[in-house]
C-alpha cells in the first residue's frame, strides 16, 4: 500500500480525505496536523500521524511517503504563510524524498487572481503556490474547485480544463476527486477544474 501524507488533515476537507484514504485497500493515510492535541485524535482512529507546521520546517514530513496531499490552509488568515510559502516547502520536502505524485488542493480562480472581486491575496497565495509545483519537476494534479459546501456527496462532478462558470461542490465530493487524482494515470501534471455535476468521479478523471 502507498503511503499518502496528508497536509491540512485536521481540516474540514482533509477530514474526508483521511477518511477514504483509511477505506481504500491502495492506500495508507498519514495524518499531517500542527497541534499536539489533533495527534492523538488520528492514532484514535489508527491513522499514522506527523506533528509539523507548514510555518517552520517540513523537511522531515516526507520520509517514506509515496504521494502527498495538499488540503491545508490558512483559512485566508496567513495566506502567504501557509497557502503559499507552506505548500512551496512542502513540495520542496516531496521532491528532495522522491515523492511519486503530490495532489494540489487549489481554487477556481488561482489561474487569474487579478481579476477577483474578493479573496485576491488567497488566489495570488495558492496561483504562486500551483506554479511552483508545475515547475518543480514532480508527478501533480492540480485541482481547482468552486466555492465548497458541507451538503452531503454524490459521487459525481462536472471537471474540465477550465470550466468557464461559477459554482459549488460538496466537500466530500472534491475529497474524492483529490483521492482519485493520486492515481497515476491519472490527470498527469494536469490542472482542471471541478463543480458538482452529473458524471460520476471516477469517470470524470479518466477523462482529463
Amino acid at each position: 500500500m502507498e503511503k499518502i501524507l496528508v497536509a491540512g488533515a485536521n481540516g474540514t476537507t482533509g477530514k474526508k480525505v483521511i477518511s477514504i484514504l483509511k477505506q481504500s485497500k491502495k492506500y495508507k493515510p498519514v495524518a499531517m496536523v500542527r497541534k499536539e492535541e489533533q495527534v492523538s485524535q488520528f492514532q484514535n482512529e489508527g491513522v499514522e500521524t506527523i506533528l509539523a507546521n507548514l510555518e517552520k520546517d517540513v523537511s522531515q514530513t516526507t520520509n517514506g511517503i509515496d504521494k502527498v496531499i495538499f488540503a491545508a490552509g490558512s483559512g485566508g488568515k496567513k495566506v502567504k504563510e501557509v497557502d503559499q510559502e507552506g505548500a512551496k516547502k512542502l513540495i520542496d520536502a516531496a521532491k528532495e524524498k522522491g515523492v511519486k505524485k503530490f495532489v494540489m488542493l487549489s481554487s477556481m480562480g488561482a489561474d487569474n487572481p487579478e481579476k477577483a472581486d474578493e479573496i485576491q491575496e488567497y488566489l495570488k497565495a495558492k496561483h504562486n503556490a500551483d506554479e511552483y509545483l508545475k515547475q518543480i519537476g514532480i508527478k501533480y494534479s492540480i485541482v481547482r474547485p468552486g466555492s465548497l459546501n458541507n451538503e452531503d456527496g454524490k459521487g459525481k462532478i462536472e471537471l474540465d480544463n477550465k470550466l468557464n462558470k461559477r459554482g459549488e461542490i460538496p466537500r466530500m465530493d472534491v475529497a474524492e476527486t483529490l483521492v482519485g487524482a493520486l492515481d497515476d494515470t491519472i490527470g498527469k501534471n494536469k490542472t482542471f477544474e471541478i463543480l458538482g455535476g452529473e458524471v460520476y468521479i471516477k469517470a470524470a478523471l479518466e477523462k482529463i
